[in-house]
């Protein structure tokens, strides 16, 4: 479902997070200076993989890997994007989190599925419980993919359609419906629909400025009290 999205300064939230008030959470912007706390931050060298990280008690880089889950309080569990999609998981019931970066290749891959899957092998989380937030990403407006990649996703999404050449790939839709196979309620996954590539002012874009490395973060953790 569409989120309840609001913007807090430079960084947007979702509503049905903000109602956890032991969680905190948040997707960056292009103007984010001075935020997150990058001491308490556990983040990744993210490589478009499969592969889910669990993040113990220090903050800093975890090595390779495109998802990280804890239930660990203070941390602060970060992903950066340019267009991929941050996607944030909570627990309501034993307070753990998840961070996840899912470009095409890792969501092809199925790094969210993975991502449920160590959460309730870690964590005894049950699909169900879970409450998931897709941030603002490369929207299926923007987003041109040729039949290579357009072939990684057709048993996903069948509704995909060639056109000279060329298919529009709707990334969060694709996330979605992996979150539902791994068994989480659709009412319980709200995506920002917010769109990374049209909105200069606000995100940065790896497809509209290519040479830019510019990124930004989204972050989810367990406050300490």
């Amino acid at each position: 479902m569409s989120a309840a999205l609001h913007k807090q300064g430079p960084v947007y939230r979702i509503a049905a997070l903000e109602t956890c008030r032991w969680l905190e959470h948040g997707f960056g912007t292009r103007n984010t200076d001075g935020w997150p706390d990058r001491s308490r931050l556990v983040y990744l060298r993210q490589i478009h993989s499969d592969i889910v990280r669990v993040a113990g008690r220090a903050a800093g880089c975890l090595g390779e890997g495109d998802a990280l889950v804890t239930d660990r309080p203070g941390l602060l569990l970060a992903v950066k994007t340019a267009d991929c999609l941050p996607i944030l998981i909570a627990d309501v019931k034993r307070r753990a989190v998840a961070a996840v970066h899912a470009g095409w290749r890792g969501t092809a891959g199925g790094i969210v599925f993975r991502t449920v899957e160590t959460l309730c092998r870690r964590f005894a989380c049950r699909p169900e419980d879970l409450l998931v937030a897709i941030g603002p990403g490369i929207g299926k407006c923007c987003y041109e993919v040729g039949p290579e990649v357009a072939q990684r996703f057709r048993s996903l999404l069948p509704e995909l359609e060639e056109v000279e050449g060329s298919v529009w790939l709707d990334l969060a839709e694709a996330n979605r419906r992996q979150l539902m196979t791994a068994g989480v309620r659709a009412d319980r996954i709200w995506a920002a629909r917010l769109c990374t590539c049209c909105l200069p002012e606000e995100f940065h874009s790896h497809r509209r400025e290519p040479s830019s490395r510019a990124r930004m973060w989204s972050v989810i953790g367990i406050r300490t009290a």
